[in-house]
């Protein structure tokens, strides 16, 4: 009798793993359509360079850069930001999912840029953890695929520790290879981690506002123009 207890008390316990392992995505407050705050996160930084290749810069100072051009474009909007780092300092994984869960009412929009062995490998990915993330990452690819002559690299789930925590919307937006000849050179560009930006910002902005709404700079609205 005892043994068939212990089997039986293992196969509830086995059964309810599945449940505990989306408890953190259901608690997700759904704030895709309402936030009013959006948390800025520059990946890396300081002691960790992240990404560190021939045909690009290290990735803590591009994605640095991208990121404070974001958030200047975003209060542009009228939406209150806030950055997870505005200088090259390191900051833990957990004290950044603090910092991004401190927040009432927001998203949370993480910038790097990525690295392979195979140097043809390149492309803009987004991921994403929860379901009330999708519709932002999706929509964030999206405006990233309207850069020219860009490649796509998905939309994807992933168990990044500052998605997986998060207790609101929150993707992780890979900006292209720096170990890609082409993507490389072109975060070397200002004017491309400005357009980088741009189609963040306003991919950010669309979601919560609709099309139509947002306003890119007067460098990038001269390059679209017909």
């Amino acid at each position: 009798m005892p043994r068939l207890v212990t089997r039986i008390v293992t196969l509830v316990f086995v059964a309810s793993l599945p449940a505990c392992s989306t408890m953190r995505t259901s608690g997700v407050k759904n704030t895709s359509k309402t936030f009013s705050t959006v948390v800025v996160d520059a990946g890396h930084g300081g002691k960790d360079s992240g990404a560190f290749r021939r045909y690009g810069p290290p990735e803590k100072m591009v994605a640095l850069d991208v990121a404070q051009r974001l958030e200047k474009k975003l209060r542009e909007s009228k939406i209150k930001t806030v950055m997870i780092r505005d200088s090259d300092v390191f900051i833990p994984l957990n004290d950044r999912v603090a910092m991004e869960n401190k927040q009432k009412n927001a998203v949370f929009v993480s910038i790097h840029f990525n690295d392979s062995r195979k140097r043809r490998t390149r492309g803009f990915e987004t991921y994403y953890h929860s379901g009330a993330s999708f519709d932002l990452a999706n929509r964030v690819q999206q405006k990233l695929m309207t850069i020219p002559n860009s490649a796509n690299g998905g939309v994807h789930t992933a168990n990044f520790r500052v998605l997986r925590f998060a207790n609101c919307p929150a993707v992780l937006v890979e900006c292209g290879y720096l170990s890609n000849r082409s993507e490389g050179n072109q975060a070397r560009d200002w004017e491309y981690r400005e357009l980088l930006a741009d189609r963040i910002a306003e991919a950010i902005v669309e979601q919560r506002y609709g099309a139509g709404v947002y306003r890119p700079s007067p460098q990038i609205a001269a390059q679209i123009q017909p």
